[in-house]
């Protein structure tokens, strides 16, 4: 595990598609699929979270979380060829623990349906179901928290 560096930005947006094309169909639709990958080369999208969030990256290339702003798990994406070998679980020790060193008390996050599983067996808390869309294209997800105290 490393923190990201400013030169790892295209490759985050790599494991970002691969995540979700490798691993949505189970739960989401080809329309969803298609919004959702999308934003990755979008100008402007996810540009600020990925240069100015704090983050790291599990194995070579094997998946990535991000905190942005500093108390909200805004990312947190892993290979489908990575996926339940425990890079996700790293991933999210990493990010509570260096955000309880920064002296937060509290972690903020909008789960998809592919991660509320994952953050629920780690504590998280759904707080309530938010709708929402992509390119009109309506999705679902969790506004959770969790306690870091």
């Amino acid at each position: 595990m490393r923190p990201i560096q400013a030169t790892d930005i295209p490759l985050l947006r790599e494991i970002f598609v691969d995540a979700i094309h490798s691993q949505a169909a189970q739960i989401y639709s080809p329309e969803q699929i298609h919004a959702w990958a999308s934003l990755a080369w979008l100008p402007g999208i996810l540009d600020r979270t990925l240069e100015e969030g704090q983050g790291w990256i599990s194995g070579v290339d094997d998946g990535f979380a991000i905190r942005h702003p500093s108390n909200r798990l805004s990312m947190l994406y892993c290979r489908g060829r990575s996926s339940r070998q425990g890079h996700g679980s790293a991933l999210l020790q990493a990010i509570e623990s260096d955000a309880q060193r920064m002296g937060f008390k509290r972690l903020q996050t909008e789960a998809s349906l592919l991660s509320r599983p994952m953050l629920e067996r780690r504590g998280w808390m759904v707080i309530a179901p938010e709708s929402f869309t992509i390119a009109s294209v309506p999705f679902l997800r969790f506004k959770m928290d969790k306690s870091l105290s």
